[in-house]
């Protein structure tokens, strides 16, 4: 006889998403699936390519997840977890080797590592399995999408820093009428390059400089609701005639 699901928590789902995409931003904040983010951000469409394909793994793969949690027993849960992932993984990297078999090209192995990525694995540990289905994928989605974001900022810098251009790989998407949508900030003539920006070290530098950035606007944004905070008694007190 089968028993009725246990209750859920109750979550929040708009606060899962601004934890996602900036409060706990797994590129910036838990520091999860640097591997991609570092070797992938080369340019703007690769970085938001592996991104996009990260959060709908981590999104599909919470929500499987958090429904089949009560039928699975605490001794093979992890097995478990990891099979709907690889399986998820797979049709993931099926569907882009049939119809953007150029951009798979450029990926390549990160596609199938997919499976063993922090974020998907923490989330589907963590999370998934403690909660409802509609809650797993709204978190699963925010944090694939919140790395998504960082990829495709780093990505963004890397490739205008190191070649003077955006989008610049577009082709791989759209086909070989989509290079006129190439922006180059340096025109082509002038065959500019910075190596460093293109290099594993300039990751490691555009990396630091966004988590820099985040760290700085968020105490900002706290120090800025502090002096409110302390302010407000004062105005709220009526003045005495």
């Amino acid at each position: 006889m089968l028993t009725s699901p246990l209750p859920a928590p109750s979550v929040a789902l708009t606060r899962l998403a601004q934890d996602g995409l900036w409060r706990q931003n797994p590129g910036l904040v838990q520091m999860l699936g640097l591997c991609p983010v570092l070797a992938v951000s080369t340019t703007l469409v690769n970085g938001t390519s592996l991104g996009l394909a990260t959060a709908l793994v981590t999104a599909l793969s919470g929500m499987a997840v958090a429904a089949v949690r009560h039928g699975v027993s605490p001794e093979v849960r992890n097995p478990v977890f990891i099979a709907l992932i690889a399986g998820l993984v797979t049709v993931v990297d099926v569907l882009l080797n049939a119809y953007v078999p150029a951009l798979y090209a450029v990926l390549g192995i990160f596609i199938p590592l997919i499976t063993t990525n922090c974020i998907v694995l923490a989330r589907a540990e963590a999370f998934a399995s403690k909660n409802t289905v509609l809650a797993a994928g709204v978190d699963g989605l925010a944090m694939g999408l919140g790395l998504t974001l960082v990829l495709a900022v780093l990505g963004g810098l890397r490739e205008l820093f190191g070649r003077g251009t955006l989008f610049s790989g577009i082709e791989l998407i759209f086909g070989e009428g989509a290079r006129g949508w190439v922006w180059h900030l340096v025109p082509a003539e002038y065959n500019y390059q910075f190596l460093l920006a293109m290099l594993p070290p300039g990751a490691f530098m555009g990396l630091a400089v966004l988590v820099a950035a985040k760290n700085g606007w968020t105490a900002h944004t706290a120090r800025r609701a502090q002096t409110a905070a302390a302010t407000a008694p004062l105005s709220a007190t009526p003045q005495e005639v």
